[in-house]
């Protein structure tokens, strides 16, 4: 057997060996657009009321706004728009961020038909056009038996979105930490909510504090924090960091926040 023939004969035994090992660690990374759009590392979370955010350093801050508010009941998606305003530099990076809220705030089960994910992927699509708007999140914390319905969601929307824009969601951190149905989601982040916790708050923030992570992939790109509620561990500097504000944002309020982080 000559030198060539020696060479085609240990690419072809080292072939089945170089597939096992990716498919041994599971599917490529998802990309992170957030990155690729170079959003700053602190994402300011402005919920539905008035917000003075002027005086932000949008090199240093990005804002994610609640753009809209849509309730599955019984067959219907009803649609309740931003109301109150909000105030950015113009350079500001910003976010659109559609609420979903189900039978667990209405008392009423959504049928969840393909009607229903029809008029939700588009309204939120269409927050995309809103002024400044290059990235968006979805809030909903989907109870078991919608989880199917949401990821149809989550695919329709993503099909739609421009290849560069981003697609982001929140995550009950107990969704990171022990449940896997996140896996192979086609978005760009979960941000896991670290405030709020109930009956998880605990074993979480320990396990943070004891410098473990959380177990899904997606869930290791960011984090979800609240203004009020301290969390003892130390922020990755790789990742994004969302911030939660129960009132309107004041400039100590952002200051506070910076220098909690290190930013």
């Amino acid at each position: 057997m000559n030198l060539k023939q020696k060479l085609a004969l240990a690419m072809l035994v080292a072939l089945p060996l170089i597939s096992f090992a990716s498919c041994k660690h599971g599917p490529l990374a998802t990309r992170n657009r957030l990155d690729e759009n170079h959003f700053p590392r602190v994402i300011l979370w402005a919920w539905e009321r008035p917000e003075d955010l002027k005086a932000i350093d949008a090199n240093r801050f990005a804002v994610a706004f609640l753009a809209q508010t849509l309730v599955l009941k019984g067959d219907d998606v009803i649609f309740s728009p931003r109301h109150q305003p909000l105030d950015v530099p113009p350079q500001t990076k910003l976010i659109a961020v559609t609420r979903i809220e189900s039978q667990k705030t209405t008392g009423q089960r959504a049928t969840l038909s393909d009607a229903q994910k029809q008029r939700l992927a588009t309204l939120i699509l269409k927050t995309l056009e809103m002024r400044n708007v290059s990235a968006i999140q979805i809030d909903f914390d989907a109870a078991l038996s919608e989880r199917e319905f949401y990821r149809n969601v989550l695919r329709d929307v993503r099909a739609k979105l421009p290849d560069n824009t981003a697609l982001s969601m929140t995550a009950l951190a107990s969704f990171c930490v022990g449940d896997r149905w996140l896996e192979d989601l086609p978005v760009d982040e979960a941000v896991p909510m670290i405030f709020r916790m109930g009956a998880d708050d605990r074993t979480i923030k320990n396990l943070l504090a004891d410098g473990q992570d959380f177990r899904e992939p997606l869930c290791q790109k960011s984090y979800g924090i609240a203004v009020d509620e301290p969390l003892e561990i130390k922020f990755k500097p790789e990742r994004r960091v969302y911030v939660f504000n129960d009132h309107s944002w004041t400039a100590a309020d952002v200051t506070s926040i910076a220098e909690r982080i290190g930013q």
